[in-house]
């Protein structure tokens, strides 16, 4: 017998936890998000930061990595790629913050990730019946914000929402 023939009769009882699928759903969405976003030379995460910006002109490097729950030094390097692919522009707002906006470039470009987005979206949702579209992704949040509050006050280096 091949092994592609032992593994499909495997009991699985992972099949019954929400975080397991949780993972596997979210899995299977980064990657089909990832591969359409390749034909613009994006990755998820810089599709989020352009999406925010465009959402927030004037808006701070940190204000975008306390609504990501990225780190400050994570922050950096994705933030000069995108201000040095003319898609982000920086000007000082006092001290050393910075307001960030969308160049020309960036503009036009979020466009492109919104109609992305909304078609990587729409292959997802139709799953849900409509009237549960709603309270599935309220159920999700409330988990996100269970966990957020949690590794908070487990870690308190991690960013904040204050």
């Amino acid at each position: 017998m091949d092994i592609d023939a032992r593994t499909s009769k495997l009991s699985d009882p992972l099949e019954t936890l929400l975080g397991y699928q949780l993972r596997r759903a979210s899995n299977v969405m980064m990657t089909d998000l990832g591969s359409r976003l390749q034909a613009i030379e994006l990755r998820p995460v810089e599709a989020s930061i352009l999406t925010l910006i465009d959402a927030n002109p004037g808006c701070t490097q940190s204000d975008l990595g306390r609504s990501l729950g990225i780190q400050r030094a994570n922050m950096v390097p994705l933030m000069v790629g995108l201000t040095k692919a003319g898609l982000v522009d920086r000007a000082p707002v006092g001290g050393r913050s910075q307001a960030l906006r969308l160049t020309r470039t960036g503009m036009e470009r979020v466009e492109t990730v919104h109609a992305i987005i909304g078609a990587h979206e729409a292959r997802f949702l139709r799953l849900f019946a409509p009237e549960l579209r709603e309270a599935a992704l309220e159920v999700l949040r409330s988990i996100r914000q269970e966990g957020e509050g949690a590794s908070r006050q487990d870690n308190p280096e991690l960013p904040t929402d204050d």
